[in-house]
């Protein structure tokens, strides 16, 4: 049987909560999720791009809603260069201006310098009030990133 790895991020993918905030939300999360084998929190120097692990299911344009598969792993490699500071990139199936944030990823995708993290929670996800008050906690929007392992 494979793990189940919930995430949690801001919206925003450059968004660092205070050190303080992080701490209260975590023990909240912590409540929230008691059947879970671990809850951390983690601050990346630079944005980083978290997947859906064995979940991926693909990529399609955001503008065009064509398949983005052919060109979108190089336009990844390009942003990685420079850490994923821009994330604008041009289309190579529609030729026009897109955000490697926003693309369409069959399974939630993002990229993030903050995450929590809950292996095997005991749970799919969380409620929607769940996630605005730890949003709230944390002063951001939070998104959920779901990985198998």
């Amino acid at each position: 049987m494979s793990d189940f790895l919930l995430r949690l991020l801001p919206i925003e993918p450059t968004f660092v909560p205070e050190r303080s905030c992080i701490a209260l939300a975590e023990l909240q999360l912590r409540a929230m999720l008691p059947q879970a084998d671990w809850v951390t929190s983690d601050v990346s120097e630079t944005i980083e791009f978290v997947d859906a692990g064995a979940n991926w299911d693909g990529v399609l344009c955001p503008a065009c809603g064509s398949d983005a598969a052919p060109w979108w792993a190089d336009a990844m490699s390009e942003a990685a260069e420079t850490q994923f500071r821009s994330l604008a990139v041009r289309a190579r199936c529609c030729n026009k201006p897109v955000s490697l944030a926003k693309m369409r990823y069959g399974w939630p995708s993002a990229f993030s310098r903050f995450k929590f993290e809950a292996l095997n929670p005991g749970v799919q996800g969380l409620s929607e009030p769940q996630l605005e008050q730890l949003g709230s906690m944390l002063g951001c929007p939070l998104l959920e990133v779901k990985a198998h392992l």
